[in-house]
């Protein structure tokens, strides 16, 4: 089993940038690809961006792309992600998430099996 522990959230004005970290415990999380999902309060959970297991491909929502950088460090069992150019509807619970299987298959959340508990991301306009 894997233990996600999320950490960087926080409260930013509107184009700052905030740098969110998940690191993994127990059972290597470097065997997997991994993701960040989130929830603004009243909406479902939304995937945000995947990494292989490897670091050799990253996946983004629309929303993100361009703002946001995916990134890990196997040798810290540690993921990261990138916010830049942050606005209001990035406002929200973030989720580090490992896929559950070896191979990336999508980014459904059923794709993920573990979650950390998450990190607030607030941006005041």
């Amino acid at each position: 089993q894997v233990q996600l522990v999320e950490s960087g959230g926080g409260l930013v004005q509107a184009g700052g940038s905030l740098r969110l970290s998940c690191a993994a415990s127990g059972r290597t999380g470097s065997d997997y690809a991994m993701g960040w999902f989130r929830q603004a309060p009243g909406k479902q959970r939304e995937f945000v961006a995947a990494i292989t297991r490897t670091g050799s491909s990253t996946y983004y929502a629309a929303s993100v792309k361009g703002r946001f950088t995916i990134s890990r460090d196997n040798a810290k069992n540690t993921v990261y992600l990138e916010m830049n150019s942050l606005n209001s509807e990035d406002t929200a619970v973030y989720y580090c998430a490992k896929h559950r299987t070896l191979t990336y298959r999508g980014r459904d959340p059923d794709n993920f099996d573990s979650w950390g508990q998450g990190t607030q991301v607030t941006v005041s306009s």
